[in-house]
């Protein structure tokens, strides 16, 4: 994922799905180094992980 589309997302009051190595995480946070994130399982709002911003992906869902 590109860094501006991240901020999009973060700022968006509409939900997106967005996974880390397959898993759906919240972007909880973006680094003012624009390459790094921090993110948190959406099962869980304990365990948080910094991330770089280039390895999320955003889902696109088929209905």
């Amino acid at each position: 994922m590109e860094y501006l589309r991240a901020q999009e997302i973060v700022a968006s009051p509409k939900e997106y799905e967005v996974s880390y190595n397959g898993v759906s995480v919240w972007i909880d946070k973006l680094h003012e180094d624009g390459q790094t994130a921090t993110v948190h399982l959406r099962r869980s709002l304990e365990e948080h992980s910094e991330v770089s911003i280039s390895e999320l992906k955003e889902e696109y869902l088929v209905h």
